[in-house]
């Protein structure tokens, strides 16, 4: 098991929705790269074996809530990986900027544990229209995708983060951005 000397950086994927952040980690894990998966959707899913359609709309706070203890639990496997890096697909400021976005009110934990438990290094992906699809999971349109990524930037900052804009393009290229980016120092 790594010490806490040898943890892994922790670096974060973002964007709004259908920006191609899953594709993007599904691809740094097939080069080799530890990766963390993005929990919403299987929040979503169980929610949906469970009679909830839409549990992010329906009651916005459990829903966050569940995403919070998972993301934060990711965070926390971070001490058993080995390697340089750790790629999140999304982190856990994504979740009170989401409810700021709503603007729905929150527990004050929810801010604070993203203040306790920082991340190395975050990526933004910017809103790109010719791949953004809707689905079952993603009912947002490009519109609120696009406001979404406002709020996620804005929000990072806020959080003391200076996310790093990767440009649009083949993920090939994309994680070559990421990769150069990471090997000069930051």
């Amino acid at each position: 098991m790594p010490t806490s000397s040898n943890i892994p950086k922790r670096i974060v994927i973002i964007g709004g929705p259908g920006t191609g952040k899953s594709t993007l980690i599904t691809e740094l894990e097939q080069k080799g790269h530890n990766c963390m998966h993005e929990i919403s959707r299987a929040v979503t899913l169980q929610a949906q074996k469970e009679g909830i359609d839409q549990l992010f709309l329906t009651d916005p706070i459990l829903f966050s809530q569940k995403l919070l203890e998972g993301r934060l639990q990711q965070f926390h496997d971070a001490r058993n990986f080995f390697g340089n890096f750790l790629f999140y697909d999304r982190g856990l400021p994504d979740v009170p900027i989401y409810m700021d976005y709503l603007g729905t009110e929150y527990p004050e934990h929810f801010s604070d544990t993203c203040q306790t438990h920082k991340y190395d290094h975050v990526f933004l992906l910017p809103p790109w229209e010719e791949i953004y699809v809707q689905d079952n999971e993603r009912y947002e349109s490009f519109e609120i995708a696009t406001v979404l990524y406002s709020f996620l930037k804005k929000g990072y900052e806020s959080f003391g983060y200076a996310p790093i804009e990767v440009p649009k393009g083949p993920v090939g290229e994309r994680i070559t951005f990421i990769e150069t980016t990471l090997k000069t120092p930051l």
